[in-house]
């Protein structure tokens, strides 16, 4: 009897604590607080990966904007005729400039043969002036004109900047400086404008600021609002720091051009002595300096201190010039 009560009472005893087992050690122990700890992490995941994926989406984005940029630039560095004149800020068209151009290379050469210079020395000035003379025009009034534009594009770019700030919208914001700015910023944001109103797509209108005025700083404008447009981002925040880098490249190149004034102002000096010493040899003694250009033998001479000359000035002028 007493046999059987002491296995009745293990049985019941082990059943009991089999039972606290199963239900209450999970409890007591903290693993059912484990467990959905565990839980609450596996349901984070897939936040945290569509987290990753969007931004590796938007990093695609920006990289493809970014290529499509320089495959058009790369496109874009065989400038035409056409785009050049329009870059120098002229109105002129094609058979324009070639009207101009033949005008002055045959009045250049008719003048030279006038003047008894000979037939091949009047054709190559002829064809110096006819060639070389409206091309370096263009060139000369394309710089200048890129100058203006950046004069102005940093407060262009802080227009926009606190337009959008205001509340308006980012095409109303050019606008804006399309209204108010001066020549040339007014007339390149105002055809932005104008691509922009006919159907393109206002990154793409942006983009095409660097065809009509190929400077870094517009390549840096283009592509902030091309980059906005395709993957989003602080519009205001973005051009903020596009206006910084531009004064800061501003300030940048005025502190090259003061520091290499002194260079120049030398290049200057030494390369205006031979013609300034010549001229004066001339008015005190004709005959004595005259010998270059009436013998054969000075001629050469003349001719090949020319040409050395050309070459020092060229190389003191890649010393003295700084791109960056």
């Amino acid at each position: 009897m007493n046999l059987q009560t002491l296995a009745l009472a293990f049985m019941a005893a082990t059943a009991i604590g089999g039972l606290a087992w199963v239900f209450l050690y999970p409890m007591l122990s903290g693993e059912r607080q484990a467990e959905q700890r565990r839980a609450s992490f596996a349901r984070s995941e897939p936040i945290a990966r569509r987290s990753d994926r969007v931004q590796r989406t938007r990093r695609q984005q920006v990289e493809a904007s970014l290529k499509d940029v320089e495959n058009r630039h790369k496109q874009s560095k065989k400038i035409p005729l056409t785009n050049r004149i329009s870059q120098a800020g002229l109105s002129w068209t094609m058979r324009q400039f070639v009207i101009i151009s033949v005008a002055m290379g045959v009045s250049c050469f008719l003048v030279v043969l006038l003047m008894g210079g000979g037939l091949l020395p009047s054709a190559a000035f002829g064809f110096a002036a006819g060639f070389g003379a409206p091309r370096w025009f263009l060139g000369y009034m394309k710089k200048r004109r890129e100058l203006k534009f950046l004069e102005g594009l940093p407060d262009a770019v802080d227009i926009i900047v606190r337009g959008i700030k205001a509340g308006l919208p980012l095409f109303d914001s050019i606008k804006l400086v399309a209204a108010d700015s001066q020549e040339p910023v007014r007339g390149e944001f105002a055809a932005i404008v104008e691509t922009q109103a006919i159907g393109m797509p206002l990154g793409d209108a942006c983009a095409r600021l660097y065809e009509r005025m190929p400077v870094a700083e517009a390549n840096f404008f283009g592509i902030v609002i091309s980059i906005q447009q395709t993957a989003g981002g602080n519009l205001s925040e973005a051009l903020g720091n596009l206006s910084k880098v531009l004064r800061d490249r501003k300030k940048m190149k005025a502190k090259i051009k003061a520091m290499s004034m002194e260079a120049k102002a030398s290049a200057a000096i030494i390369g205006s002595l031979p013609p300034v010493i010549m001229l004066a040899l001339y008015a005190l003694n004709p005959g004595y300096i005259s010998l270059l250009w009436t013998t054969p033998m000075g001629r050469l001479m003349l001719l090949a201190s020319a040409v050395w000359m050309t070459i020092g000035v060229l190389v003191m002028r890649k010393m003295i010039n700084f791109d960056f």
